[in-house]
């Protein structure tokens, strides 16, 4: 189903319909400040079956983003964020960036990859924020593009991507047109932060 939510003042009836479906194991597509993303509740393991199931094996070995709505749940479920690395994120968020820090015990283990670390998302848009403090904890992410594929261009406008995902998905949020440039990765697991991909972000240290 499409659902239209304004991207400035989210419609609170709506944020809970989206809510609803993400508490009952459901998949969302929804906007950020670069491209759609496709989310789930943290906690369902039966939407994380879905996500396998849908993207295939090679699920297992993404590296699957929180998003967070400030960063005092940031530091909920991460460990050791050092005065440097506080200051980085609260120059750089909310905006497009993915961190990636040292995973806390809250992160599902079956989330943790080998390094046991963790990326974490605070986008510059309001109806993933809405959506987060309205459940009480993060969405996991993960990005609709399939490298396979060698297009983008669907992925910046929700009625196409509704047209590809309707059958696969409970929501497919129309909150504007997206960007197709993604987030800048940033690891700030080590005393020096290293910019692993450059996205639509400046790093402001």
């Amino acid at each position: 189903m499409l659902l239209q939510i304004h991207p400035d003042n989210p419609n609170a009836r709506e944020i809970a319909k989206v809510c609803e479906a993400l508490e009952n194991d459901g998949l969302v597509v929804y906007p950020t400040d670069t491209v759609y993303g496709l989310c789930w509740d943290i906690n369902s393991t039966k939407a994380f079956d879905k996500i396998v199931r849908l993207k295939g094996k090679n699920a297992l070995k993404e590296n699957f983003s929180l998003i967070c709505s400030d960063i005092s749940q940031v530091s909920e479920f991460t460990s050791h964020i050092n005065n440097a690395t506080f200051k980085i994120l609260k120059r750089n968020l909310p905006g497009p960036f993915t961190f990636i820090l040292n995973a806390g015990n809250n992160v599902p283990k079956f989330y943790k990859n080998k390094k046991k670390t963790v990326g974490i998302r605070i986008p510059d848009n309001n109806i993933a924020i809405e959506i987060v403090k309205r459940l009480g904890h993060p969405i996991m992410t993960t990005s609709l593009h399939d490298d396979e594929e060698g297009e983008t261009d669907y992925m910046t406008d929700p009625e196409m991507i509704h047209e590809k995902y309707e059958k696969l998905v409970d929501y497919v949020i129309d909150g504007g047109i997206g960007n197709n440039e993604a987030s800048t990765i940033v690891n700030c697991t080590d005393d020096e932060f290293e910019i692993v991909r450059q996205g639509i972000g400046i790093l402001d240290y």
